[in-house]
Protein backbone atom coordinates (compact mmCIF):
# COMPACT_ATOMS: atom_id res chain seq x y z
CA UNK A 1 0.00 0.00 0.00
CA UNK A 2 2.99 2.49 -0.80
CA UNK A 3 2.38 5.76 0.45
CA UNK A 4 -0.02 4.69 3.41
CA UNK A 5 1.52 5.63 6.74
CA UNK A 6 0.78 2.02 8.82
CA UNK A 7 -0.60 4.29 12.14
CA UNK A 8 -3.47 5.70 9.20
CA UNK A 9 -5.29 1.86 9.33
CA UNK A 10 -5.53 0.42 12.53
CA UNK A 11 -5.98 -3.08 10.72
CA UNK A 12 -5.99 -4.59 7.32
CA UNK A 13 -8.87 -7.03 8.41
CA UNK A 14 -8.51 -8.89 4.26
CA UNK A 15 -7.77 -7.86 1.18
CA UNK A 16 -7.60 -11.62 -0.81
CA UNK A 17 -10.57 -13.08 -2.80
CA UNK A 18 -13.99 -11.82 -3.11
CA UNK A 19 -13.81 -9.20 0.09
CA UNK A 20 -11.54 -6.49 1.34
CA UNK A 21 -11.93 -4.84 4.94
CA UNK A 22 -9.93 -2.31 6.70
CA UNK A 23 -10.28 -0.08 9.74
CA UNK A 24 -9.71 3.12 10.58
CA UNK A 25 -9.01 5.11 13.47
CA UNK A 26 -11.88 8.05 13.57
CA UNK A 27 -9.30 10.59 12.90
CA UNK A 28 -9.64 13.37 9.73
CA UNK A 29 -6.50 11.13 7.74
CA UNK A 30 -8.90 8.74 7.54
CA UNK A 31 -10.96 9.96 4.73
CA UNK A 32 -7.85 9.84 2.60
CA UNK A 33 -6.47 6.75 3.40
CA UNK A 34 -9.82 4.99 2.79
CA UNK A 35 -10.39 6.69 -1.16
CA UNK A 36 -6.53 5.43 -1.61
CA UNK A 37 -7.28 1.79 -0.45
CA UNK A 38 -10.43 1.42 -2.26
CA UNK A 39 -9.04 2.34 -5.24
CA UNK A 40 -6.13 0.35 -4.92
CA UNK A 41 -7.98 -2.50 -4.09
CA UNK A 42 -11.01 -1.88 -7.02
CA UNK A 43 -7.80 -1.15 -9.35
CA UNK A 44 -6.57 -5.05 -8.63
CA UNK A 45 -10.08 -6.16 -9.12
CA UNK A 46 -9.60 -4.85 -12.66
CA UNK A 47 -12.81 -2.57 -11.53
CA UNK A 48 -11.08 0.76 -12.31
CA UNK A 49 -14.17 2.03 -14.03
CA UNK A 50 -15.60 1.75 -10.66
CA UNK A 51 -12.69 3.34 -8.42
CA UNK A 52 -13.15 6.78 -8.65
CA UNK A 53 -16.86 6.91 -8.08
CA UNK A 54 -16.33 4.49 -5.02
CA UNK A 55 -14.07 6.14 -3.64
CA UNK A 56 -15.90 9.56 -3.50
CA UNK A 57 -18.97 7.45 -1.80
CA UNK A 58 -16.75 6.03 0.62
CA UNK A 59 -15.02 9.32 1.61
CA UNK A 60 -18.69 10.85 2.46
CA UNK A 61 -19.64 8.34 4.47
CA UNK A 62 -16.27 8.20 5.90
CA UNK A 63 -16.32 12.16 6.74
CA UNK A 64 -20.42 11.37 8.30
CA UNK A 65 -19.01 8.51 10.41
CA UNK A 66 -15.95 10.80 11.39
CA UNK A 67 -18.63 13.88 12.63
CA UNK A 68 -20.92 12.03 14.51
CA UNK A 69 -18.54 8.93 15.92
CA UNK A 70 -15.63 8.58 18.08
CA UNK A 71 -14.43 4.87 17.28
CA UNK A 72 -13.02 3.32 14.66
CA UNK A 73 -14.50 3.28 11.10
CA UNK A 74 -14.83 -0.02 9.05
CA UNK A 75 -14.95 -0.14 5.09
CA UNK A 76 -15.97 -3.53 3.47
CA UNK A 77 -15.49 -4.15 -0.33
CA UNK A 78 -17.51 -7.57 -1.71
CA UNK A 79 -16.61 -7.82 -5.17
CA UNK A 80 -19.26 -8.83 -7.87
CA UNK A 81 -20.30 -11.96 -9.03
CA UNK A 82 -20.70 -13.14 -12.35
CA UNK A 83 -24.20 -13.02 -11.38
CA UNK A 84 -25.62 -10.08 -9.62
CA UNK A 85 -22.40 -7.47 -11.40
CA UNK A 86 -22.51 -5.47 -8.35
CA UNK A 87 -19.83 -4.31 -5.84
CA UNK A 88 -21.32 -3.61 -2.31
CA UNK A 89 -19.88 -1.27 -0.05
CA UNK A 90 -20.72 -1.06 3.79
CA UNK A 91 -18.69 1.68 5.86
CA UNK A 92 -19.67 1.05 9.99
CA UNK A 93 -19.34 2.40 12.49
CA UNK A 94 -19.70 2.34 16.77
CA UNK A 95 -22.76 4.58 16.89
CA UNK A 96 -26.33 3.65 16.34
CA UNK A 97 -28.42 5.95 15.08
CA UNK A 98 -28.76 5.65 11.71
CA UNK A 99 -27.83 8.94 9.00
CA UNK A 100 -30.63 10.91 7.86
CA UNK A 101 -30.77 12.40 4.45
CA UNK A 102 -31.15 16.40 5.16
CA UNK A 103 -32.60 18.87 2.21
CA UNK A 104 -29.24 21.49 2.84
CA UNK A 105 -30.00 24.98 1.35
CA UNK A 106 -28.02 25.96 -1.31
CA UNK A 107 -25.48 28.21 1.10
CA UNK A 108 -24.73 25.20 3.03
CA UNK A 109 -21.14 23.84 3.47
CA UNK A 110 -22.26 20.11 4.14
CA UNK A 111 -25.41 17.90 4.16
CA UNK A 112 -25.14 16.44 0.61
CA UNK A 113 -23.51 13.58 1.01
CA UNK A 114 -26.38 10.88 1.88
CA UNK A 115 -27.75 12.34 -1.58
CA UNK A 116 -24.87 11.48 -3.44
CA UNK A 117 -24.46 7.87 -2.40
CA UNK A 118 -28.26 7.52 -2.92
CA UNK A 119 -28.49 9.34 -6.32
CA UNK A 120 -24.97 7.79 -7.54
CA UNK A 121 -25.81 3.97 -5.90
CA UNK A 122 -28.30 1.61 -7.76
CA UNK A 123 -29.53 0.68 -3.92
CA UNK A 124 -28.39 1.97 -0.80
CA UNK A 125 -29.22 1.80 2.93
CA UNK A 126 -28.59 1.27 6.73
CA UNK A 127 -28.70 -1.85 8.81
CA UNK A 128 -27.68 -2.23 13.33
CA UNK A 129 -25.06 -3.83 13.88
CA UNK A 130 -23.94 -5.73 17.29
CA UNK A 131 -21.67 -2.58 18.19
CA UNK A 132 -22.99 0.61 15.70
CA UNK A 133 -24.64 0.57 12.48
CA UNK A 134 -23.67 -0.19 8.53
CA UNK A 135 -23.93 2.18 5.84
CA UNK A 136 -23.92 0.66 2.92
CA UNK A 137 -24.90 0.62 -1.09
CA UNK A 138 -24.56 -0.78 -4.29
CA UNK A 139 -22.70 -0.44 -7.67
CA UNK A 140 -23.72 -1.61 -11.43
CA UNK A 141 -20.59 -2.76 -12.77
CA UNK A 142 -20.37 -1.35 -16.41
CA UNK A 143 -20.64 -4.22 -19.15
Amino acid sequence: MGGIAAWEVIGVIDTEGDCAEWSFPAEPGAVRTARQVVRGQLRHWDLDSLADLTALLVSELVTNALRHATGPIGVRLVRPSELDGVLLVEVSDPLPDPPRERAPRPEDEGGRGLQLVASSSRRWGTRPGAAGKTVWFELAVPK
